[in-house]
């Protein structure tokens, strides 16, 4: 199953507010932003994308052909994208568009080890070039590091619990080398299943973020996008759970700053360089005939951030 964009009309609107100039696409993915964001931005606009992931990138390149040199495709981490935007000479950009998360591709993709609905080795690397899997991550956290992961990352209430029962099947030689291994050994750690969700879904989202330093990487990755934009330009982010959604409605919020009151009179404006402004106060949601089309994106949010002169 291909990825399918969310909020792919309310992102684009917010986005591609006059024609011309460069955009990029900083998690291409299969394409589907980017080639909304050319088609929307008129035959003088120029798109650079880049995806960590390489099977991405295979299929960003066969939808954004039909736009000859107007699309430039690289493999990159986001974290890089002032450096590949420098090797094309592109100094600014009229909009950015960042996709965080998980795609569907890697999700249903059963042999990359992001899902426990099957068997497969417990991998979990948006890009295979690194060298760190999810099993070797097992093997190198302590019994509180591996705690503290969970429950930072997966804000799981059994973090301790889980972590105990890892720690002791490693001990005592039990293997944990794929998915439905670590699947079995986390419901046998939580009592078993209780509706509808499955009881690992929150250690496999720890593990994953965990493994690629997603985090890390989002927080190194915003104010290098909004560097890029020129004045006027937009940054849009669509996040899929809250510790995403909070790191970035936190950049948003201090690069909006405020005015403040000065003692002798008059005011100044306090707030994070470069200056900007959100555009909405509050996040945009799928609509509910969204979310039945495409359920993966019943917890996506959409924040836009523009760049002040």
């Amino acid at each position: 199953m291909l990825h399918v964009p969310v909020l792919l009309e309310e992102t684009v609107a917010r986005v591609v507010t006059e024609p011309g100039g460069w955009y990029l696409d900083a998690t291409v993915g299969a394409g589907g932003y980017a080639v909304a964001l050319l088609a929307a931005a008129g035959l003088d606009a120029r798109l650079l994308a880049i995806d960590r992931d390489g099977r991405a990138v295979g299929l960003a390149q066969d939808a954004l052909a039909p736009f000859g040199k107007r699309a430039v495709l690289e493999r990159a981490n986001f974290t890089d994208m002032a450096e590949v935007a420098a090797r094309h000479g592109v100094r600014q950009c009229r909009g950015i568009v960042m996709d965080l998360g998980i795609s569907s591709m890697q999700v249903d993709e059963v042999q990359r080890g992001f899902s426990f609905r099957g068997e497969a080795p417990l991998d979990m690397r948006m890009d295979d070039r690194q060298s760190l899997t999810a099993a070797q991550l097992l093997k190198q956290l302590t019994q509180e590091e591996l705690a503290r992961v969970l429950r930072e990352y997966g804000e799981e209430p059994m973090a301790r619990r889980i972590a105990r029962a890892v720690a002791a099947a490693l001990a005592c030689g039990e293997p944990l080398e794929t998915t439905a291994q670590l699947a079995a050994l986390v419901e046998r750690a939580k009592g078993g299943r209780r509706g509808r969700i499955h009881p690992a879904t929150q250690t496999f989202q720890a593990l994953r973020i965990a493994v690629n330093g997603e985090l890390e990487a989002l927080e190194q990755a915003l104010p290098i996008a909004l560097n890029l934009l020129a004045p006027g330009g937009r940054l849009a982010v669509v996040s899929f759970h809250s510790l995403e959604d909070r790191r970035v409605k936190q950049f948003m919020v201090a690069h909006e700053g405020r005015m403040e009151s000065l003692a002798k009179g008059g005011a100044r404006w306090s707030g994070t360089v470069p200056r900007a402004r959100r555009v909405g106060r509050k996040p945009i949601r799928p609509t509910a005939e969204e979310v039945q089309r495409n359920p993966r994106s019943r917890t996506a949010k959409l924040r836009v951030l523009e760049r002040m002169a």
